[in-house]
């Protein structure tokens, strides 16, 4: 498997990255080819430290690195990275690898 995780970073309006994201942004992330399993992050994001700088973290899973690389280059892909500038006022980092049991 693989995964593909989105980092969001504290948005300017939190109420209107949150009701964007739901109402939008999670529909179109489905329609990415691919995709096995959708996850997102339930409440505040924390390090051992304390609070984290992230807002909200997906977590996107694929068959391999390829699938996700194919998966990011479709209409569907190239639509759900599109909309990223129209909530993720805060930024968002992407990371992207394999996965095994370990």
């Amino acid at each position: 498997m693989a995964k593909l995780v989105v980092l969001y970073k504290t948005p300017k309006d939190k109420a209107a990255f949150d009701a964007y994201y739901k109402a939008t942004h999670i529909s179109l992330a489905y329609k990415i080819p691919g995709l096995k399993k959708y996850e997102i992050s339930d409440g505040a994001v924390s390090t051992p430290a304390g609070p984290a700088d992230v807002y909200l973290t997906a977590i996107l899973t694929f068959d391999s690195l390829a699938a996700i690389q194919s998966a990011l280059g479709s209409a569907e892909g190239q639509a759900a990275a599109g909309d990223l500038a129209n909530f993720a006022s805060g930024g968002a980092d992407l990371y992207m690898f394999d996965s095994k049991d370990a």
